[in-house]
């Protein structure tokens, strides 16, 4: 029985392999029923299949596929956008159908005999390019929704009623190309391109009850009134305040650039600004002017009431009664008493003269100094203080002082507000920390005593240690500016010296030419000052007697040179050069007539 068994075994083996190698064939050819792309390459071999997709292919690389959308056509060639199948790849996955060893292989070829198969081959693509043409064909055939709208026609009000949109769907679209392009059996003449509906936002449904509010806004003019003042508002200015409902919003509101314009304008009427608490000086009696409170308009409020009342449909109720807040001082009427300003501090006072633009000079940065508020431990800076000294502000030409040498230029007098300044903090006995003198010693200022400025580099600057607030006035005159310091009296003592003045050599001499006088003959304009210095010493000492500080001042001044101007030198007479020939001997005698002019001064 075994025997029999193991017989019908060998039987069937023997059967079976008979059977695979019928249907093996050749491994250089590929199985029966086997397509790539919808195209039989059954029993071709693999170079003789690879030809003849690749000449189907390139056959049609430049014939174009003509793709519809949105009514629209576009004519697009497989070798525009690099669109090729990988071939090789197709014929390797077509091999692998039907290969193996021997009877393997004939199992395997009869099965796609019977079956089939289909193999798709990868697609190669210029990704850059596919993208590319998307882009245009979106660009061509989108249509975007379009909202509802209430527009407004003069005073007519209207709506325009909503519109659904298509775009193309990128994502489908690019499928759809990449697949008809690479196709060799195309399957039409006009390949549809997907799109996608956009359903606008808003309806015209929900712009019903803001087209009626419009349209009542505009059917008569709007009261304003604040207090006993009165304004009033009609439709073609109503019109203009009113922003209609765009971008998804479907309520109507004052709002927009001429609705912006006309409440600013708006506010700046209404608006009573607030006043700081301030000082009255008398002397040297100190008396705080108490703060008053501002009112300012708000904006905000003001344009829901303008709203408000323009949606009534009654003329006696379409009032907007404007709401205003107060707005409170920088400095009210509490901080000023807190500041302990009693009392007169120091006091410097010096005299000026010079043209009118010096004058003029002098009076507005006095101006820009005066009033200014020290507090305790605060370093006052003139420069921070005043800020450029430019044209723009006012300031004029004047004589100046400019690398030595005395010129015109803008600003000038500007060094008398800031000596003036230096003095009043020098008999406070306030730390002062920068101070420079002129380049040239001028007399009527304090001997060593002086204090240029030059924004922004050269600055006057000095602390308030106090310990209470200074309030720093200037008093002009005609012919003096006054510097006050205002506080708390510390009650400091302030000593101070003067060195003499220490003349150093003589001026330089510089001459100049001048033809208009005779050779020989001179004239001195300026006689010069020589180079000098000086220096003060200042001693301040606390109520108790405790010296506080010492300080010299040193200062040096440049010399300004004698100016002289001399006669041109004597001109040598010429020779006479004797005549070629001569017939008849002639003699001339000349007289030279010579005027000395002894030198003045």
């Amino acid at each position: 029985m075994r025997r029999r068994v193991l017989l019908l075994l060998l039987s069937l083996v023997a059967t079976a392999v008979v059977l695979g190698l019928v249907f093996a064939g050749s491994p250089t050819t590929l199985a029966d029923g086997v397509t790539i792309d919808g195209v039989d390459v059954g029993g071709l071999h693999v170079k003789d299949a690879r030809a003849l997709l690749e000449r189907r292919s390139g056959a049609s690389a430049h014939r174009p596929v003509v793709f519809v959308a949105a009514g629209k056509r576009f004519a697009i060639r497989p070798i525009e956008l690099g669109v090729e199948p990988d071939w090789k790849a197709a014929i390797d996955a077509a091999e692998r159908q039907g290969d193996g060893f021997g009877p393997l292989r004939g199992f395997k070829r009869l099965d796609v005999q019977v079956f089939g198969a289909d193999v798709t081959p990868p697609i190669r693509v210029l990704n850059g390019a596919l993208q590319y043409k998307l882009q245009l064909i979106a660009k061509d055939v989108n249509r975007a929704p379009r909202d509802a709208a209430v527009v407004r026609r003069g005073l007519k009000i209207a709506v325009v009623p909503a519109r659904a949109g298509t775009v193309l769907d990128r994502s489908a679209a690019e499928r759809t190309l990449v697949r008809e392009l690479a196709a060799l059996d195309r399957t039409g003449t006009h390949i549809e391109l997907p799109l996608v509906t956009r359903q606008p936002r808003v309806r015209a449904a929900a712009l019903a009850q803001a087209a009626r509010r419009a349209r009542v806004a505009l059917s008569g003019p709007v009261r304003l009134e604040l207090g006993p003042t009165r304004w009033l508002l009609r439709p073609p200015r109503i019109a203009r305040l009113l922003a209609l409902p765009a971008e998804g919003r479907t309520s109507l509101r004052i709002g927009g650039p001429a609705a912006r314009e006309w409440l600013d304008r708006l506010a700046r009427r209404v608006e009573k600004p607030a006043e700081d608490a301030t000082f009255s000086v008398d002397g040297s009696h100190v008396q705080v002017v108490p703060a008053r409170s501002g009112t300012r308009l708000d904006v905000a409020r003001a344009a829901d009431a303008v709203l408000q009342a323009a949606s009534k449909r009654r003329l006696e109720l379409r009032v907007a009664q404007l709401p205003v807040v107060e707005s409170a001082p920088k400095v009210s009427t509490a901080a000023a008493r807190a500041m302990h300003i009693r009392g007169l501090v120091s006091s410097y006072t010096t005299e000026y003269g010079g043209i009118p633009n010096r004058i003029h000079n002098v009076e507005l940065v006095a101006h820009l100094v005066d009033n200014k508020l020290i507090g305790p431990g605060e370093t006052f800076s003139f420069n921070r203080t005043t800020g450029e000294r430019n044209a723009a502000k006012g300031f004029l030409e004047a004589p100046v002082i400019v690398n030595g040498e005395l010129t015109t230029g803008l600003g000038g007098g500007v060094c008398q507000v800031s000596t003036t300044v230096f003095n009043a903090a020098f008999e406070a006995g306030l730390k002062i920390t920068e101070r420079t003198n002129h380049a040239l010693y001028i007399s009527h200022y304090p001997q060593g005593r002086d204090a240029t400025v030059d924004y922004p580099s050269v600055d006057l600057q000095f602390v308030n240690d106090t310990g209470n607030w200074l309030l720093l006035r200037t008093f002009v005159s005609s012919s003096s500016l006054t510097v006050s310091l205002y506080g708390t009296p510390a009650h400091r003592r302030v000593v101070s010296t003067t060195s003499p003045l220490v003349a150093h050599g003589v001026p330089p001499l510089k001459k100049t030419i001048d033809r208009s006088l005779a050779p020989g003959e001179k004239a001195v304009d300026d006689y010069g000052v020589p180079a000098m210095t000086t220096s003060v010493t200042r001693d301040v000492y606390s109520a108790d007697g405790t010296l506080l500080y010492r300080n010299v001042w040193y200062s040096s001044y440049r010399a300004v040179p004698k100016l002289v101007r001399i006669g041109p030198p004597k001109q040598k007479p010429k020779k006479q050069q004797p005549p070629a020939t001569t017939t008849t001997a002639t003699t001339t005698t000349a007289t030279t007539t010579q005027t000395t002019t002894q030198p003045t001064g």
